[in-house]
């Protein structure tokens, strides 16, 4: 086949768009589903179970499996478990703030983990799993705060050890770890520890439950 001018421009102006759309899995923090949409950042140890637990919160909309709060840029899941990127399994938690609010957020953050667990939840260790709960501003940073500051006062007797981070960046994980525990039921993790992490939660906070 001949080639013209005009035929490798646009054959290379698709290899570009091709490029720099597929070539990262960093999202765009101000990306919304629909108007009415806004998006809270947590990481509290095995992302398969934190996204089931906000999947089940009325309000949300989506949540979308990812990694945050390190310094390497596109990150995977086996760099991740490396424990050298500085990233944590993190959510990406899309809600109708007219429907649930930032601070009943928090509240299920809080109440669906260990915040006194240094770099994990079980059965899950290192620093990929350790508890982050991100800020996109100084309201919700103030939000975040103030609940830590009650916990350790009236439950953890001073022993949080969740960082409170600005969220400057979020990359989504492979496809195959979204809506993990609704497409893998049967999985032995899903059924030993996402499952009962998930009820013990809805037993907490039955009024929150889709």
């Amino acid at each position: 086949m001949k080639f013209t001018n005009r035929t490798a421009l646009v054959i290379a102006l698709l290899l570009l768009f091709i490029f720099t759309n597929f070539t990262t899995n960093k999202f765009d923090l101000n990306t919304k589903t629909v108007n009415t949409t806004k998006v809270a950042y947590f990481a509290s140890g095995c992302f398969w179970c934190v996204e089931a637990i906000f999947e089940s919160v009325r309000g949300v909309e989506d949540v979308v499996s990812g990694y945050a709060g390190g310094f390497t840029k596109n990150p995977t899941y086996e760099s991740s478990n490396t424990g050298r990127t500085g990233h944590a399994e993190a959510v990406a938690v899309y809600y109708n703030p007219n429907k649930i609010s930032f601070k009943t957020l928090v509240d299920v953050y809080f109440g669906s983990h260990n915040p006194t667990t240094k770099n994990g939840q079980y059965p899950d260790y290192g620093s990929q799993y350790r508890s982050i709960a991100f800020y996109a501003d100084a309201a919700e940073k103030e939000i975040i705060n103030k609940k830590i500051d009650k916990l350790n006062s009236e439950v953890y007797n001073g022993k949080i050890v969740t960082e409170v981070k600005k969220i400057d960046a979020f990359y989504v994980a492979e496809a195959y770890h979204q809506n993990f525990e609704k497409l893998h039921p049967r999985h032995p993790y899903i059924q030993n520890i996402s499952v009962p992490r998930l009820n013990r939660f809805k037993k907490r906070f039955p009024e929150l439950i889709k």
